[in-house]
């Protein structure tokens, strides 16, 4: 039966509309003429007419029930066509045959009541379910995507929307197979893989860190490089330390006798000789040695120091550098003071070869640098390599992505997927019941309708207007059975002659209302004879006398005793 109505935005009802909520098995519906009173058997009658688009209907554990509305369109749609559509209701039936039938009616209403009951509990789950669907699925948007997006929106791409995340991460869950890295090496490697194809890079150019140990730890820069000692001149040179001084005048001795240290006519052959003699051959070998580890030296280490500046200064205009350039730099000034100072030191050697110097080692700063480069060079090994293979490595990095978040979010997962299946378990139980019962009702409406086809028939219904016309003083048209179409009634005059069109206003009213009637307890069809109705009586016999008005108020009551008695196929009245 009916519980609520809602209607609006219809005749004389405005958008807020009219409310009638808690409707019992027997209403009454009072208001003025024009208060809206008809409109309402009007959308219970058609609640589909799109006249109704805004208006609600609800009914008792969802189950519509065929409503039967008496008002003006009902006489219209059932008189002045010449014949009226038959009524089967059931008619010699014996008592057993409609005891039987009323065992099967009990036994159907009771399948449809606990397969309401069924269904409202399925209904309650299934929405239980909607409802922790929904609140995974903004979870998992606000604490997983949300707090993922920085970093990994190219690898959410095709799923960015809620249904699509919460959709690709029970898939993932279900047939992810990636490697669990660290977030940090998702991220390194997200900033090569993800987003625009990535290019090549150059390797830094790498060197020998030992090419200027050699150099550096000649014991040459240790020695004292002075003349031969048993010269005649050697003692007075070397108590007066006055080697590097002597080797230097050397070359401002000219042909002439003019001495370069006192400017007097001193020199000799002999002197000359004894000079030659004093810074003879060895001496000169090391000064020539000295000389080419100097030259090698500061050649080798300038070449080496370019190299790494030019690297320094390219890496830094380098977006993708894989160089540590802090470090780089920091080492590569250090590198840079200790070539100075030894630069320093080498050219004191040269104008004193008397000197012993000691060159500091650049060997281990040349292996923080080196070490540098090298770590670099594997970076963009890796990057290239990515390069290459970039369609397969972004395919891993998504993979492996997905893997890390599964990871992180196990227990909220799968306490869900548990809870889920689950609930899953017992609808797909209720399900099964649903349509067993379905199924059942089905059976035993058959077995209604076809026990009721054997013993309907409409002589019953014209037989029942008939009397009830005679007894009431309606003597001069009856109700009769077409000779022309099977199934159909017309109303006649004694002399036979066809009534319809002449019959009064009171007449019309009164005769159209017992066939209402008799509609109620069957049908124009055989196969729904049996089926469960409502009624809905619009105020039609205002213009009968006061004798009609008692007939019919009487026939009413006997149909709102079986409503309340629960006899019949009559289950709720609305006047």
């Amino acid at each position: 039966m009916i519980n609520y109505l809602h209607i609006k935005n219809i005749a004389t009802y405005n958008s807020t509309g009219v409310e009638l909520n808690d409707l019992k098995k027997i209403n009454f519906v009072y208001g003025a003429n024009g208060s809206g009173k008809t409109t309402l058997t009007k959308y219970i009658f058609d609640p589909a007419a799109i006249l109704f688009k805004d208006c609600a209907i609800g009914w008792h554990q969802n189950i519509p029930m065929a409503p039967l509305v008496y008002n003006k369109d009902f006489r219209d749609r059932n008189f002045g066509k010449g014949s009226i559509d038959g009524v089967f209701t059931l008619g010699e039936a014996t008592k057993e045959e409609t005891e039987n039938i009323e065992k099967l009616k009990n036994k159907r209403k009771e399948v449809r009541e606990d397969g309401a009951t069924k269904k409202k509990t399925l209904d309650g789950m299934v929405l239980d379910q909607t409802g922790r669907d929904e609140d995974f699925k903004e979870e998992v948007w606000s604490g997983i995507y949300k707090k993922y997006e920085g970093d990994f929106k190219e690898a959410f791409r095709g799923h960015l929307t809620k249904d699509g995340f919460k959709a690709k991460l029970l898939e993932e869950h279900q047939n992810n197979k990636g490697r669990l890295l660290t977030l940090e090496k998702l991220k390194e490697y997200g900033k090569t893989i993800l987003g625009e194809r990535p290019v090549s890079l150059n390797k830094l150019s790498e060197f020998d860190v030992e090419s200027l140990s050699p150099i550096e730890t000649d014991k040459l820069w240790a020695k004292k490089i002075i003349g031969k000692a048993d010269v005649d001149i050697a003692g007075l040179i070397q108590s007066l330390n006055m080697n590097d001084w002597v080797n230097q005048g050397r070359s401002y001795i000219q042909e002439s006798e003019v001495c370069p240290f006192c400017q007097q006519m001193t020199i000799t052959d002999s002197f000359k000789r004894q000079l030659n003699d004093y810074f003879d051959k060895a001496f000169l070998e090391d000064i020539t040695a000295l000389n080419a580890n100097s030259e090698n030296y500061l050649r080798l280490a300038d070449n080496l120091i370019n190299l790494l500046t030019g690297i320094e200064a390219s890496e830094k205009t380098n977006p993708n550098s894989k160089l540590n350039l802090n470090l780089y730099s920091a080492h590569l000034k250090t590198l840079a003071s200790l070539y100075q100072s030894n630069k320093e030191l080498i050219n004191t050697k040269l104008k004193e070869p008397s000197r012993s110097i000691k060159l500091t080692s650049t060997k281990d700063q040349f292996q923080e640098i080196l070490t540098l480069i090298q770590e670099a060079n594997q970076a963009i090994d890796r990057h290239n390599l990515i390069v290459d293979n970039f369609d397969k490595a972004k395919k891993e990095l998504i993979q492996n992505i997905w893997r890390f978040i599964l990871n992180e979010s196990n227990v909220l997962i799968n306490n869900y997927i548990k809870r889920r299946e689950n609930l899953q378990k017992g609808i797909d139980r209720l399900v099964l019941r649903v349509d067993k019962l379905r199924s059942d009702y089905t059976k035993i409406n058959k077995e209604v309708i076809d026990l009721s086809k054997k013993i309907t028939s409409v002589q019953p219904s014209v037989d029942q207007i008939n009397a009830t016309l005679n007894s009431y003083g309606f003597h001069n048209f009856m109700i009769v059975p077409s000779t022309a179409e099977p199934n159909k009634y017309q109303i006649q005059r004694e002399d036979g002659e066809m009534a319809e069109a002449t019959l009064s206003e009171g007449e019309v009213t009164f005769i159209t209302f017992l066939y209402f009637l008799q509609l109620a307890k069957g049908s124009t069809a055989e196969n729904n004879i049996s089926d469960d109705r409502i009624l809905i009586v619009d105020d039609p016999i205002s213009s009968l006398d006061s004798s009609i008005l008692f007939v019919i108020s009487s026939l009413i009551k006997e149909i709102v005793k079986d409503i309340k008695d629960d006899k019949g196929n009559i289950k709720q009245l609305s006047h």
